[in-house]
Order: structure tokens, then C-alpha cells, then sequence
């Protein structure tokens, strides 16, 4: 996931990456209803469905298309899909395994982090990485350090709160209420950046942002009735 949203970024602007990342959640959410045969209202497939329009209407409308990162960015929804639900399959097939009944937040992310150890280790190795950093001047840098510092602790906070949260709901759900932070982070894009867009490509991204909106509201209803 972090590697495949590393190059897909190097050549898509933060907007359309936010919207295409919508499509991860149609995945998940088709991936529940065919592994764990959990069902998902109309609305749910409405939202869905405009999701999928507005990636396709995004990347028609793309001013800096590029089919790489386009690629890399479908590849990334694959796997980004596959996290959610095999952690949920973790998670319950947890419950069933120990003597607890579940692995708290703490025991997920320490395992999910010591699992992705040796691929880590492979590909530093694979790339050369070692020689890099060794002649980088950026090692002696102190804001470098507070920045990679700042960086790993907040990829901590996002582990733990993702597993308490996935512990609590659904990958669906999880996957869903994530969309939400797509709306700040779509327009800090464009204006931070300063990205070339066009009225089309913005109505595009517009919708995409609704559609995740309308898409949470639907789930929040959904469980507030069951």
C-alpha cells in the first residue's frame, strides 16, 4: 500500500489521487458482501456507483494525466481492498483463537509492523537504500530528524487508531469514513500545489467528495437503525 501510493503520487496530483482512492471502497465493500456475505443497502451501491463515475469523469478530465500513475493508483486500490478485509479476517479469526477472545489495538500493530519487517529489509537491500543514506547530507540535517520523527509517530497513531476502529466496525465502514478526510485534503491540494484544473475536472472531483459524504451518511444511518 505505502509503496504502490508512493509512485502513484510522484506522477498524479493530490486530488485526483483522493478521488481514485474512492475506488478501494467499492472493492472492500464488494469484497465484504462475497467473503463476508454482509449485505449493503441501495444507497451504499448509489454512492458506489457515483464514486466510480467521478474516478472515470476525473481521469477523462485530467489536465496532468498519466498512465503510470494511473497504474499505480489502481494497483494501490487492489491492495488497499485486500488490507482491509484480511484484517478483518484476522481480527475475527482472533477472537476465535485466543483465550481473550480478541488481540487488543497494541498486539495488531505491533505484529503488523514486525511483519512488514522483512519485505522492508528486501527491498532497502534490493534498491541500494543503505549507500544512499550513508552519503546523504540530509542524516545531518535536525529538521530532517524532527520531520522523520513527526512522520513515524503519526504512522503509529494511524495504525492504532485504524485496528480500534476496524476492531469496533466493519472494513466497509472503515473504508468509508475515510472518505471524509478527502475533502479538506483534495482542496489543500489544489492550492497548495497550485494545480491546473478545469471545470469539469473539478465538478468531477466535487462529486467524488459528495459521493463519500452521502456514502457515510448512509452507513451511520444504516447502523444507528440496526
Amino acid at each position: 500500500m505505502l509503496i504502490t501510493s508512493m509512485f502513484s503520487l510522484k506522477y498524479i496530483n493530490v486530488a485526483m489521487l483522493t478521488i481514485l482512492k474512492n475506488v478501494a471502497n467499492v472493492l472492500t465493500a464488494s469484497g465484504e458482501t462475497y467473503f463476508f456475505k454482509k449485505q449493503h443497502d441501495r444507497q451504499v451501491w448509489i454512492s458506489l456507483m457515483l464514486m466510480i463515475i467521478s474516478a472515470i469523469a476525473g481521469g477523462i478530465t485530467d489536465l496532468s494525466f498519466h498512465a503510470v500513475g494511473y497504474t499505480w493508483q489502481i494497483l494501490n486500490c487492489f491492495l488497499t481492498a485486500s488490507y482491509s478485509l484480511t484484517l478483518r479476517h484476522v481480527m475475527d479469526s482472533a477472537k476465535q483463537a485466543t483465550k481473550s477472545g480478541n488481540l487488543n489495538e497494541l498486539s495488531m500493530v505491533l505484529l503488523n509492523n514486525i511483519l512488514s519487517l522483512p519485505l522492508g529489509i528486501i527491498l532497502v537491500l534490493g534498491f541500494n537504500e543503505v549507500e544512499y543514506l550513508l552519503e546523504t547530507p540530509l542524516l545531518r540535517m535536525p529538521m530532517f530528524w524532527l520531520v522523520i520523527t513527526a512522520s513515524g509517530v503519526l504512522g503509529l497513531a494511524i495504525s492504532f487508531t485504524s485496528m480500534w476502529f476496524l476492531r469496533q466496525t466493519s472494513a466497509t465502514t472503515y473504508s468509508l469514513v475515510g472518505s471524509l478526510n478527502k475533502i479538506p485534503l483534495s482542496i489543500a491540494g489544489i492550492l497548495l500545489f497550485k494545480v491546473r484544473t478545469s471545470m469539469e475536472n473539478s465538478i468531477s472531483i466535487l462529486l467524488g467528495l459528495l459521493a463519500g459524504v452521502f456514502l457515510a451518511r448512509a452507513k451511520l444511518r444504516n447502523n444507528s437503525q440496526s
